[in-house]
């Protein structure tokens, strides 16, 4: 409960100094009075929560985040695996993938115009394309990185290719994989609205530019909240898919003294010494051949 309270007291005092800030006009280098208030976001958010299109263009960009990311899990998990089991594959698509990588997605808006026949596929691939990455390389080292008595032990047991795949390698690798997916999410939120103030004619990054256009400061600010709540849930979201997936690791959890403990019941402490449980003396072999056995 002291968390929670001290983080929503963290966001409070924020709001707090902003209004402030704004209502004093205070201009020392930043110019704070030129932002809209808290009071008037508010009002603006409430507006816009009575009409149609905000949750028009809410819909249209959760649905383009989750096509582009959840094909970017599936063929980026996929393609790291395969370059990190297959020195043919690592060789045949290594290079290709090594040149992409560092171009930004953003900057393949051009390309995805040319390439697809609607704006709406050439965004949905810029949000894949820029989740597509993180999930890979995260797949790649974390596949590269499982200890190989692993999969000689499923060897050893007559296990074979897939058997060790879905028994090692997979669920080994699931936390990097995770990272991965994490970093991926976010990113794929920067891209798409990004994309959407370029190209999109609906979506939640198309219409906080349309009210910069407009010189609509609060409603800028209603997209900008929209989309960090948005990014925020989606972020957790897979974050605790993550966590549920992975509960057989194990984990810590934070003590007020700093320390880090096992979460978990404590084990039972040892009894203490009496007469009854000291020796007085040699074993019988019989006890002795009781005990190992």
């Amino acid at each position: 409960m002291t968390r929670y309270a001290l983080r929503v007291a963290s966001v409070g005092a924020a709001l707090g100094l902003w209004q402030l800030l704004t209502s004093l006009d205070i201009d020392l280098w930043l110019r704070f009075s030129q932002f809209p208030t808290v009071a008037d976001v508010a009002r603006a958010f409430a507006d816009r929560l009575a009409g149609d299109d905000y949750w028009t263009d809410l819909t249209d960009s959760l649905t383009r985040i989750v096509t582009g990311f959840l094909l970017a899990a599936v063929l980026g998990v996929a393609t790291g695996v395969l370059v990190a089991r297959s020195r043919l594959a690592e060789d045949l698509l290594g290079p290709i993938l090594e040149v992409v990588r560092p171009i930004p997605a953003i900057a393949l808006v051009p390309v995805a115009i040319l390439l697809f026949p609607s704006n709406e596929q050439g965004i949905v691939f810029i949000t894949f394309t820029a989740a597509f990455f993180p999930v890979l390389v995260s797949t790649r080292h974390a596949v590269r990185a499982l200890p190989p008595g692993w999969e000689e032990a499923v060897r050893t047991m007559g296990g074979g290719r897939w058997r060790i795949l879905g028994s090692v390698v997979l669920p080994g690798a699931l936390p990097g994989i995770f990272g991965g997916l994490s970093v991926g999410i976010g990113v794929s939120w920067i891209c798409v609205i990004s994309a959407e103030m370029i190209s999109g004619q609906y979506g939640v990054g198309y219409r906080t530019w349309q009210d910069y256009t407009v010189v609509d400061y609060p409603g800028v600010f209603v997209g900008m909240v929209t989309i960090g709540v948005l990014g925020w849930a989606t972020s957790t979201a897979v974050e605790l898919l993550g966590r549920r997936l992975t509960r057989w690791l194990p984990r810590t959890s934070y003590v007020p003294t700093g320390r880090a403990r096992p979460k978990g019941p404590r084990p039972p402490a040892p009894a203490p010494a009496t007469s009854s449980t000291v020796p007085t003396g040699p074993e019988p072999a019989e006890a002795r051949d009781e005990h190992l056995v």
